[in-house]
């Protein structure tokens, strides 16, 4: 597969919305080029001195999805495995959970993550085009609110970040480069 197929660059013109969302599609699309095709083992590489691993990246991505998109923007209550995920015991259960997980099992639960955001999104948007972009959103359990334009900003940062992690992660393990 070609990275032309698995992202798409973002729009050149057109809206505030469109552009925010296809810098959002682009960066999950680095994502899923970065992890296509490994293995268990791959997928559970750290790179010393850090023990972050690309599975552990996708685990902590579908969290992401879920927390600002599902919890945050909808005010769904959390997704599986999310909802009964030990975080008392270990507040990086995102991070470290994946361990157990096969290749399948942590990209499968990213894409269902990624997909059940694209949802809700199109659901919250349909009628409000780029006015949506300033509706105030009370943050999860917070009395602190946010606009959907400072979700998905934080969800473009938030990606952009892991991918530069994606990328030294992917070339330790199997000397994949760029993109």
């Amino acid at each position: 597969m070609s990275a032309a197929e698995v992202r798409e660059l973002p729009p050149t013109e057109g809206g505030e919305l469109d552009t925010l969302l296809g810098f959002l599609e682009f960066q999950r699309g680095t994502i899923a080029l970065k992890t296509q095709g490994l293995d268990d083992a791959q997928l559970r590489t750290p790179l010393p001195p850090s023990t972050m691993t690309l599975g552990g990246l996708l685990k902590h991505l579908a969290f992401v999805e879920d927390f600002w998109i599902g919890m945050t923007v909808t005010g769904r209550e959390p997704a599986e495995p999310f909802a009964s995920a030990p975080w008392g015991d270990d507040p990086n259960w995102d991070w470290s959970a994946s361990v157990w997980d096969t290749a399948a099992e942590v990209r499968g639960g990213w894409e269902a993550a990624v997909e059940r955001s694209r949802t809700e999104l199109a659901d919250v948007i349909l009628d409000l085009g780029d006015a949506a972009l300033g509706t105030r959103i009370p943050r999860w359990e917070s009395d602190e609110a946010v606009s959907l334009r400072w979700v998905l900003l934080h969800l473009i940062e938030e990606y952009a970040r892991h991918a530069g992690h994606a990328d030294l992660l992917a070339e330790n393990v199997d000397g994949r480069l760029g993109v």
